[in-house]
């Protein structure tokens, strides 16, 4: 009996660590709920603030790069500093750092937003 009890709390261990967590886009788990995506109307200050806001700044603002040893991302001029860098690192690409570092890719749309804005020639909009 003592052996049953052991060998099922060991299969219920592996379950829960190996099976209960995974990454995955929203859009990729949830592809009815996706909304159209404005690439028309991307301004810095409309499109790429909120981005970063919802995806970087809990590690990249000015008050918690510091203490994590990040880049901030801040404002207009640390953006277009790094922006090829950020550009390489949200869309996971080789010699990049993948960001964010919690797991998968960013949204589909805000990448494609901020690949825009850099082709567009990054104004401070």
């Amino acid at each position: 009996m003592k052996r049953l009890i052991i060998s099922l709390a060991t299969v219920a261990i592996f379950l829960f660590f190996f099976v209960s967590c995974y990454y995955d886009s929203e859009e990729a788990l949830y592809p009815a709920l996706s909304t159209s995506c404005d690439t028309t109307n991307v301004t810095f200050s409309g499109t790429i603030v909120p981005i970063l806001d919802n995806n970087c700044f809990a590690c990249h603002s000015n008050n918690t790069a510091a203490s994590n040893n990040t880049i901030p991302l801040q404002n207009y001029a640390d953006v277009l500093a790094k922006a090829d860098r950020i550009i390489g690192s949200i869309k996971h690409l080789n010699s990049f750092s993948p960001m964010p570092k919690s797991g998968g890719l960013i949204k589909t749309c805000s990448i494609n937003q901020f690949d825009i804005w850099v082709r567009k020639g990054m104004l401070n909009n």
